[in-house]
């Protein structure tokens, strides 16, 4: 391995050792009581050169952030390729969208920050783009999964794909919103798990029975016709 090669290796390590403690003590402590410093010392790294690497304590909240929604999009992605109908996509989707927040709290805090605050973080464009893009993607499982539904005759042809993408994400992170961080502890995990399955499926009902009444309609409007 040249020189130059070595350095780049190095200046890896280093970089994913500052992502590495900073994302512990975001998990251990909160956004809010993090500094550079405290990260430095966790990574045994100087504060300078953490600022090597970094800019802001927010850039690399956010650098964790898109890590870890690129890491769920993979996951999302084996779902689809299953060959299971679009609601049990859907509701699969939804399943692993809550297990994924579920086993890391504090990521969906840093999520929600993110999408509340965003011209407040301070963040170069590149990775301000980069996060909105990776979030995008996983959005954008959930209208594959409902343009899956269209074709097989589950949801009705007319529907906008986009506003129920946006529809049931909402519905998602609003759930989780409610009772992720309140309420007794030992209930929190069943009531986002039980709400979540109730909701989705209920919409994924309501989407149904248009799709019936839409074919019911065409099939009228034939005989008649004929």
């Amino acid at each position: 391995m040249g020189i130059e090669a070595r350095r780049k290796r190095v200046r890896e390590l280093r970089r994913q050792a500052i992502l590495k403690s900073a994302r512990r003590l975001f998990l251990e402590k909160g956004f809010k009581h993090v500094t550079v410093e405290s990260i430095s010392r966790k990574a045994d790294i100087s504060k300078g050169a953490v600022y090597l690497h970094f800019k802001s304590k927010e850039e690399i909240y956010t650098q964790i952030l898109l890590n870890d929604v690129e890491r769920h999009h993979k996951q999302m992605s084996g779902i689809l390729k299953e060959g299971q109908s679009a609601s049990d996509a859907l509701l699969r989707l939804s399943q692993s969208y809550v297990d994924f927040f579920l086993s890391d709290r504090e990521l969906f805090r840093i999520l929600m920050n993110y999408m509340l605050h965003t011209d407040h973080m301070n963040l170069p464009d590149e990775l301000d783009k980069q996060i909105v893009q990776a979030v995008n993607r996983n959005m954008d499982m959930v209208a594959e999964a409902l343009q899956a539904g269209i074709q097989q005759g589950e949801f009705p042809a007319t529907m906008n794909l986009f506003q129920n993408r946006n529809a049931i994400w909402g519905l998602l992170n609003g759930i989780i919103s409610l009772y992720l961080f309140t309420g007794p502890e030992t209930r929190r995990e069943a009531r986002i798990r039980s709400t979540i399955q109730e909701s989705v499926e209920m919409y994924l009902l309501g989407l149904k029975m248009s799709s019936s009444v839409q074919v019911k309609a065409s099939d009228t409007e034939g005989n008649e016709e004929g």
